[in-house]
């Protein structure tokens, strides 16, 4: 793996600290890729894309934001009436995007930084990510990074990263957010 290149889809900054020392101590020389139209609103794709930036910056690794391709309605289009598989879709659409960008570049393998969180769905997106590689190249990378976590969110709380509250969408935005209209 020595050498070997990686293209990782990066969500945000604090979910990226680890994956990217993790690969890096094994070896890896991981790209980043920030590409999700799935996150709402637009303020909130710029604060996690620059969380994004910094961590890159800090860590040493080049960034590739595809923000001509940010399209909310790309998204919605893949959920509506879908939504509570929801988050096939989103994976679908992202790691759709990464493995093409992945074949382009020449990469060995690609991943996703949203194998460190404790919130997504692992086993659908390794098995998503493997039927999408096919076998081919580049492979799909599967890490649990969800052990080294906490690492990233104390690194980034010292670098000033903006860490959000939500996944990322409208529907995830509502879930969290929708019990402050019953206030009285």
């Amino acid at each position: 793996m020595s050498g070997e290149k990686v293209l990782l889809h990066m969500c945000c900054g604090p979910c990226a600290v680890h994956p990217v020392r993790s690969l890096q101590k094994q070896g890896f020389e991981p790209v980043g890729l920030y590409y999700n139209p799935n996150i709402h609103p637009l303020r909130e794709y710029v604060r996690r894309r620059e969380g994004a930036e910094q961590v890159a910056d800090r860590l040493g690794i080049k960034l590739i934001c595809k923000d001509e391709e940010y399209d909310p309605g790309l998204y919605l289009r893949e959920v509506v009436y879908r939504e509570p598989s929801r988050c096939f879709f989103c994976y679908r659409l992202r790691l759709d995007r990464t493995l093409s960008i992945a074949r382009r570049g020449g990469f060995d393998w690609f991943t996703t930084t949203l194998l460190s969180s404790t919130q997504q769905k692992h086993e659908q997106i390794a098995e998503l990510a493997g039927a999408l590689a096919g076998g081919g190249s580049p492979g799909f990378y599967y890490q649990d990074f969800r052990p080294g976590r906490q690492e990233g969110l104390e690194a980034c709380r010292q670098w000033g990263v903006y860490r959000q509250q939500y996944c990322g969408c409208i529907y995830s935005e509502w879930e969290r957010y929708h019990k402050e209209l019953h206030r009285s």
